[in-house]
């Protein structure tokens, strides 16, 4: 009996101490990468460099080097490298089925960072979603919408989208619709519509300022006031000039229009 506890022993205390060993390599690994990929974020070196590419970089390093320290776990337990590896080749097939759809994102988000749709700090539209974009990372693109809500959209997905990118060019053109009374000589309410934005600060002389006529509607005339602005001004001017049009063919009177249904009632 003692020779049997004495082998017990000396098989099980080294296996337990190298499992110790071993955990307290991989608490404090992946720790240690943390505090490192935070720190690297912040360094007065990367600041010249693109926030997409820092990102996406930070992103596979980190990934990179808690595989690092996995491996370098399962070897301080014992487990023999050519094991490992063996292992690895066998199932190689499943491995690659498992992941196809992860290689497509990291394949994604390379393609991202050479062909430059977007960049961090971009305002973009795509699959239903749009927001400013936070990060590009190995497997997602990090989105910010303008109601503070963290979307998260695979590379992968991206790459075979249609990406609508609103901050590349500085100007933006903005057309503001509104409908009109047929009763309302044309010509007065085009200059109504112009005199709305007449010296609006933000908005731009050339191109210049045009109020047309879009279209004959079943309610009234469809009229377009289209000009253009600085981007980073578009909605803070399209919601003034919503009121200010409003008010402006009010003090005139004009009213814009509704949909009305007559009902006639007959007695039999």
């Amino acid at each position: 009996m003692d020779q049997i506890l004495n082998d017990l022993k000396a098989l099980v205390v080294p296996a337990a101490k190298n499992l110790i060993f071993a955990l307290l390599v991989l608490v404090i690994g992946f720790k240690v990468i943390n505090i490192v990929s935070k720190k690297f974020k912040k360094r007065k070196q990367l600041e010249g460099v693109d926030a997409s590419a820092v990102g996406f970089i930070i992103s596979f390093l980190t990934i990179a080097l808690k595989v690092a320290v996995i491996v370098t776990v399962v070897a301080i337990m014992g487990v023999p490298m050519s094991s490992i590896v063996a292992l690895i080749a066998s199932a190689g097939v499943a491995i690659g089925l498992a992941v196809q759809g992860a290689l497509s994102n990291f394949v994604g988000g390379i393609m991202l960072l050479l062909f430059r749709p977007f960049k961090v700090g971009d305002f973009i539209e795509s699959q239903s979603v749009s927001g400013t974009v936070k990060e590009i990372s190995v497997i997602y693109t990090s989105l910010l919408t303008p109601d503070n809500k963290f979307i998260t959209i695979p590379n992968g997905t991206l790459t075979n989208s249609i990406i609508t990118n609103y901050s590349t060019e500085k100007d933006r053109r903005l057309d503001m619709n509104v409908t009109v009374s047929y009763d309302v000589d044309i010509d007065k309410v085009k200059e109504i519509l112009l005199s709305t934005i007449k010296d609006y600060n933000g908005i731009l002389n050339d191109p210049a300022p045009a109020a047309i006529v879009s279209e004959y509607g079943v309610n009234g005339i469809n009229y377009v006031l289209r000009f253009w602005c600085k981007n980073d001004d578009y909605w803070t001017i399209k919601f003034d000039l919503n009121e200010r049009i409003r008010n402006a063919l009010k003090e005139n009177g004009m009213e814009i229009p509704v949909n009305k249904l007559d009902i006639k009632i007959s007695k039999d």
